[in-house]
């Protein structure tokens, strides 16, 4: 595909330092005044994407070029369209990635698209250092288009002042906007980041915070300008993906499960499947489906509800002893559990499971993860190789089901021991999240394993006929 829409990247120093305060104001502001903003997340991340796509009111959308080769990033890019400005918020540090060099980071992601970069500094007790702090990024990677400089958390204006003089001085880039330091954070946050948009109490207030803090701190044109800067570059198209009869895939779905990529979901429809999205929290039994696609959130915070809905959780252990084909990933793989343990108190789950999961203080899995289909199971071929990215503050302690995995990782943490992915009847449960554009095969896995669940059942309902 030519990728020829305007484009910015929203980049920091390191994590907390203001970026997705920056982008979703930004978004919301421009969005506010009749400008389709196509929003993105650099990373592997839930929140901060349904974050953007809740301020301009279009799928926030992943980029990230561990998860995605070339043909993969460029559809990404494709579902985006049309737009009159794409607007990726990086992660971490400009500089960070897997290894000393950056590989994948947001600056070669912003260099692939050859976009510019708006850099967000948190400029706390400091002056003339952070013109040394944006002289050592163009310094570091003179290909990267650093274009503008945003100051955040400024204290007063003698400080704006003496930061603008002392970053022009130096030749950098120019400064397109200043916001101030403010006593109360509008994006609260927790142990796997911000509080979810579906779980934020006043989320419609909170991104209108943003966007007011924005839209009169910075200098929105002059940022629409930039991005129209971007010269038009070149991604290959990403082959089609193989559909066949529609059947009925099941979605958790509610505020206790929220971690789902748009494009899995439009995935699994382009397969042929018809989506039905079912709430473990609020309905009475899961309906009747040709598969479950269990995916992540907070089951911990929603522990108790989720153990009192009692009839819920009955209906799907049934259907899992009836080999309805389950594809469980981190949150969805705790729900399937036997137990949840939460501080002191054991939560009972489906038990579709054997296993017996315990939430921590600190990450038991953070990062990038990959590895080989090694065994048996429902939808991946022996031999396939997987990446995806794993953030769990939880570990399986206990159950004989957690013996019987799938999956050996070159990299990540998983269940235990180098290994990922339970496997039970027609169950595959991992702490391994993967993106459909980065794994083809997965949507239309699922779907074939729909369909045949459907043809069986049609078999066995005629022979008793």
């Amino acid at each position: 595909m030519r990728l020829s829409a305007p484009r910015l990247v929203v980049a920091g120093l390191c994590g907390d330092s203001g970026k997705t305060l920056v982008t979703l104001g930004l978004g919301r502001a421009l969005s506010s005044g009749g400008v389709a903003v196509a929003p993105f997340k650099k990373g592997p991340d839930y929140i901060d994407a349904a974050w953007l796509g809740a301020a301009t009111g279009r799928p926030g959308r992943n980029l990230d070029t561990f998860l995605h080769d070339e043909a993969a990033l460029g559809e990404a890019l494709r579902r985006g369209l049309p737009a009159d400005l794409l607007l990726v918020e990086g992660n971490r540090g400009l500089f960070d990635g897997l290894d000393a060099r950056g590989t994948h980071s947001t600056a070669e992601l912003a260099k692939r698209l050859s976009a510019p970069v708006a850099l967000v500094l948190d400029v706390t007790k400091a002056t003339r250092t952070v013109a040394a702090m944006v002289r050592g990024c163009q310094w570091l990677d003179p290909e990267l288009r650093l274009s503008a400089v945003i100051l955040n958390r400024v204290a007063t204006e003698r400080q704006e002042r003496v930061i603008r003089e002392a970053i022009a001085e130096v030749g950098g880039p120019p400064v397109l906007g200043a916001i101030p330091r403010v006593e109360a954070d509008p994006l609260p946050g927790r142990h796997l980041g911000l509080v979810t948009p579906v779980e934020h109490p006043s989320a419609r207030q909170a991104i209108e915070r943003c966007a007011e803090l924005v839209a009169g701190a910075l200098d929105l044109d002059a940022l629409r300008s930039l991005a129209g800067t971007a010269p038009p570059v070149e991604l290959p198209d990403l082959a089609p993906m193989p559909t066949g009869p529609s059947v009925r895939i099941g979605v958790l779905k509610d505020q206790a499960f929220s971690f789902y990529y748009p494009e899995n979901l439009e995935a699994l429809r382009e397969a042929g499947a018809e989506t039905v999205f079912v709430s473990p929290l609020a309905d009475a039994a899961l309906p009747e489906v040709d598969a479950l696609y269990a995916g992540g959130g907070f089951p911990e915070v929603h522990a108790a509800r989720l153990s009192e809905n009692r009839s819920f959780r009955e209906s799907v252990k049934m259907a899992v002893d009836d080999a309805l084909p389950v594809y469980a990933e981190c949150g969805g793989l705790m729900y399937l559990s036997r137990e949840l343990q939460v501080k002191d108190a054991n939560h009972p789950m489906v038990g579709a499971l054997d296993l017996v999961v315990e939430l921590t203080d600190r990450p038991c899995g953070h990062g990038y993860a990959a590895g080989k289909v090694d065994r048996p199971n429902p939808f991946f071929a022996a031999g396939a190789k997987l990446r995806g990215h794993e953030f769990h503050y939880s570990r399986v302690t206990g159950g004989t089901d957690r013996e019987h995995t799938a999956l050996s990782l070159q990299r990540g943490v998983g269940i235990a021991a180098g290994r990922d992915a339970v496997v039970a009847k027609a169950v595959w449960a991992s702490y391994l999240h993967v993106h459909a554009l980065g794994t083809p095969g997965w949507a239309a896995a699922l779907a074939a394993a729909a369909r045949q669940r459907r043809l069986d059942r049609r078999t066995v309902s005629a022979a008793w006929a």
